[in-house]
C-alpha cells in the first residue's frame, strides 16, 4: 500500500507548501498540487492525474476533505471512483476512513457543509454586488463587443448573425449590445 497525497489551493495568492509539507510528513511518497478553485472538477489537471495513478490498496491523503472537493456531488463522485478502484480517502484534520461506515457518515456530512459554505459565500457576495449596483458602484463587467460597432451595422441594416461573422463574436453577444 502506498500513500499518495493531494493538495490545492484557490487562488494563485494562496501558498500551497504547507499542506505540501504536511502530507509528505504524513508518509505521503507523491503529491500533486494546484492552485485553482475546488466549486468543480473541470480543470483541475493535478487531480485528474493522481485519481488515474491510484490503484488497488493505496490511499489518498488530504489535508481537509475540502481541499478535494466543494460540493456534496464532486465528492461523492470522487469518493466513488475511489471506492471502485479499492482505494481509501484519508483527511489529516478530520477522522476520515472511507473503510468504515462511521467514516463514510463522517465524510458525507463535511461534503454538506462544504458546500453549504459555498453557497454562503456566494450568497454575501450578491448581497454586495446588489448593494453596490443599488448605490451606483457597480457597473458589471466590460461589453465584449463594441457597442457602438454593433449599433452603427445594425443601422446599415445588417442582421445580427452578419453583425457577428463581421465582428467575430456570438449572436448572443450582439443581441446583448442591442438591448
Amino acid at each position: 500500500m502506498a500513500a499518495y497525497g493531494y493538495a490545492r489551493v484557490s487562488t494563485t495568492d494562496q501558498d500551497v507548501s504547507l499542506q505540501v509539507e504536511r502530507l509528505k510528513a504524513a508518509g505521503c511518497e507523491v503529491v500533486r498540487a494546484e492552485q485553482v478553485t475546488g466549486t468543480k472538477r473541470d480543470g483541475r489537471s493535478e487531480l485528474e492525474t493522481v485519481l488515474a495513478f491510484l490503484r488497488a490498496g493505496d490511499e489518498l491523503v488530504v489535508t481537509k476533505v475540502d481541499r478535494l472537493a466543494r460540493s456534496i456531488g464532486d465528492l461523492q463522485q470522487i469518493v466513488q471512483e475511489l471506492r471502485q478502484k479499492g482505494v481509501t480517502l484519508k483527511a489529516l484534520d478530520q477522522p476520515i476512513d472511507t473503510g468504515t461506515a462511521a467514516g463514510k457518515a463522517f465524510l458525507d456530512m463535511l461534503g454538506v457543509f462544504a458546500e453549504f459554505e459555498t453557497n454562503l459565500r456566494k450568497e454575501r457576495q450578491m448581497e454586495g454586488i446588489t448593494k453596490a449596483k443599488a448605490e451606483g458602484r457597480y457597473k458589471g463587467r466590460k461589453p465584449s463587443v463594441p457597442v457602438d460597432e454593433v449599433r452603427k451595422l445594425k443601422a446599415e441594416g445588417k442582421g445580427v448573425s452578419e453583425i457577428a461573422k463581421a465582428l467575430g463574436v456570438g449572436r448572443s453577444s450582439v443581441y446583448r449590445a442591442l438591448e
